[in-house]
């Protein structure tokens, strides 16, 4: 079921922002000019230069076409159709729900299908919301306030930074991660969590620009696990055809083992855990 107070939020943050001024603010969020989004989009510049400005109102349709135009997530296509005065258009059900019944068997079934290499769910928050039993190696002994977020968990000094060899190059990647979805979303809480973690201390130094050395094709997590060296690369999936919130903003990241001697360690110790 859509969260009640989720759409009221929405809903007061629509009535004080025009539909207008949030089109254009994505507008120039996307670096698209007018005249390209009006040939893109099929409308006039002039129509929608006063849909900006608010001397004319956009249709439903319109708001759905720009916001597909400009590459608008689903929850702020809802809030621009709230602005505009008119219904959502996409559903937000908890992943509890029945009808997301065949999303979660999905994600178990990918889940299951990984062990005994780690993966996990995280939403656009990156709050946990499943993972498989091999995600255990990364976080035991983390505290549980910790473990709710995987960027909180990965680079709170109390979490796995202490033993994340490469903290500095794995932090860098990771808040560039973050920092290209605040740029893509305008969210400002995921701007405050840039903040918030860009102020946890690392010894390390963080290079600005991810530049591969001599031989590297990705970005390695290496990480120290009972004594054991690991490294590992992840790969990050997400639903191809969303058509709820929920769903559109789910992001499954799975790790592999970047060498043999990590494949090993791995599947025994799956083995030892079965």
């Amino acid at each position: 079921m859509t969260t009640t107070v989720q759409a009221t939020t929405a809903r007061a943050a629509a009535r004080q922002r025009p539909v207008g001024q949030l089109l254009r603010e994505w507008r120039d969020r996307r670096r698209i000019s007018q005249l390209d989004l009006a040939i893109s989009a099929d409308i006039s510049t002039r129509h929608l230069s006063f849909v900006e400005t608010g001397r004319s109102q956009p249709s439903r349709d319109m708001v759905l076409r720009l916001g597909e135009h400009l590459d608008v997530p689903l929850r702020e296509r809802n809030r621009l159709l709230l602005a505009a005065g008119y219904a959502p258009a996409y559903t937000e059900n908890a992943l509890g729900d029945p009808d997301m019944t065949a999303v979660r068997q999905a994600v178990r079934q990918l889940l299951a299908s990984h062990e005994p290499y780690p993966a996990a769910v995280v939403d656009r928050n990156w709050d946990l919301v499943d993972a498989n039993a091999a995600i255990g190696l990364f976080v035991a002994g983390i505290p549980a306030e910790l473990t709710t977020n995987v960027l909180r968990a990965t680079l709170h000094p109390d979490g796995m930074a202490p033993h994340v060899l490469n903290l500095g190059e794995w932090r860098a990647h990771l808040l560039g991660r973050l920092r290209r979805q605040v740029g893509q979303t305008g969210d400002p809480g995921l701007a405050e969590l840039l903040a918030e973690l860009r102020g946890y201390p690392c010894d390390q130094p963080v290079p600005e620009v991810e530049v591969p050395g001599p031989g590297d094709i990705f970005v390695p997590l290496k990480f120290r696990h009972e004594g054991t060296d690991l490294t590992f690369f992840s790969t990050v999936a997400t639903f191809g055809t969303p058509l709820d919130v929920t769903v559109a903003e789910l992001v499954i990241e799975a790790f592999f083992p970047a060498d043999a001697a990590t494949a090993e360690y791995l599947r025994e110790r799956g083995a030892a855990v079965e």
